[in-house]
């Protein structure tokens, strides 16, 4: 376990000679458990696995995090480790944290994937702000009225809930454009949690990155379509 501002976190460091690592860096509410089949057909690089707390097996008792406590907490650990320059692959809220690294600290990154990342702020229908008009009215009659979130959402804690509404209102498209590390954005083309404009928008924000669509993948592309995900990365490694 490592500490960092008030949390234990756990991490799975398999160290093979001085090579950079590759350091994956999962979604909310799910562990490193996610790459472990991925991670497992890698013989031949270090391998750093990590469980953002509360999640996985970190500890589950986390208050007034940020999307920049999270990415402390990552470098602050590659720092403890020794790492000095790692290859970042991030899912989701790892992705946001994989953006926010690459951008204040770009000596730390070697190079980064990003896998249907969330940090793009997304586009607003018509319905959305309805709903968020009726809302406000609801608020203003009943003060004690409450607008029920996602299901993940409603199963954290009050502390979480305003760690995760602060994450998800820190959008990330200044962070994108300062990203100078060799990138790849994979995505799969029937994610509805962060869909496809997100990954265009991403790929026009970084400069020279590059992207590769999952056409039968969601927004686990990397879990839907395990062996082109894999062969897209391979071939990606070894232009780096």
């Amino acid at each position: 376990m490592f500490k960092y501002s008030g949390a234990e976190v756990y991490f799975n460091y398999i160290k093979r000679g001085d090579d950079i690592p590759i350091i994956f860096l999962h979604g909310w509410g799910r562990s490193g458990d996610d790459f472990e089949s991925f991670a497992s057909q890698i013989y031949d690089r270090s391998i750093l696995l990590i469980d953002f707390p509360p999640f996985g097996k970190s500890q589950h008792n986390v208050t007034g995090w940020n999307i920049f406590t999270y990415a402390g907490m990552v470098m602050s650990l590659c720092e403890h480790l020794n790492i000095s320059k790692g290859d970042f692959v991030g899912h989701s809220f790892g992705g946001r944290v994989t953006i926010m690294i690459s951008a204040v600290k770009c000596t730390l990154v070697h190079s980064c994937i990003l896998i249907d990342s969330a940090g793009m702020k997304p586009r607003r229908s018509l319905k959305y702000r309805y709903n968020q008009a009726i809302y406000k009215i609801k608020r203003k009659i009943n003060k004690s009225y409450r607008q029920k979130g996602s299901t993940d959402y409603e199963a954290l804690s009050p502390a979480m809930k305003e760690t995760f509404k602060n994450i998800v209102n820190t959008h990330l498209e200044a962070y994108a454009k300062k990203i100078k590390a060799k990138t790849l954005i994979v995505w799969g083309l029937q994610d509805n949690e962060t869909p496809i404009y997100m990954a265009r928008r991403l790929n026009k924000l970084i400069a020279g990155s590059e992207l590769k669509i999952l056409n039968d993948g969601g927004h686990f592309s990397f879990l839907d379509c395990k062996l082109e995900f894999f062969r897209i990365v391979n071939e990606f490694y070894k232009e780096v």
